[in-house]
């Protein structure tokens, strides 16, 4: 019943941007913490960015001062702002969310993301 979906993803060049946006359906309450993941090939799924219903975030280490995560709680959409991206970015990009205390977590289906000459 509950629904994520995720969009914005594409090609772009290294040095490009491109914003992601996540919408979840199906719910009563917004989730309390959302985050974007990514899984590249051979790789394991990773933590990108998540951030609260209270706007605390999160980021991974090598993303911090490329990567922007908000949220619109009204709208239920979560972003991602990705600039300067580079080739080992490229990846699916998974939309999560999960309530505080819940037993499990909510995903999207991905979004592909390629950035390549």
């Amino acid at each position: 019943q509950v629904q994520l979906v995720e969009s914005g993803g594409g090609l772009v060049q290294p040095g490009g941007s491109l914003r992601l946006s996540c919408t979840s359906s199906g719910i009563i309450f917004s989730l309390d913490i959302m985050g974007w993941y990514r899984q590249a090939p051979g790789k394991e799924r990773e933590l990108v960015a998540s951030i609260t219903s209270g706007g605390n975030r999160n980021y991974a280490e090598s993303e911090k001062g490329r990567f922007t995560i908000s949220r619109d709680g009204a709208k239920n959409t979560v972003y991602l702002q990705m600039n300067s991206l580079k080739p080992e970015d490229t990846a699916v990009y998974y939309c999560n969310g999960r309530y505080v205390g819940g037993s499990r977590d909510y995903w999207g289906q991905g979004t592909q993301v390629t950035v390549s000459s």
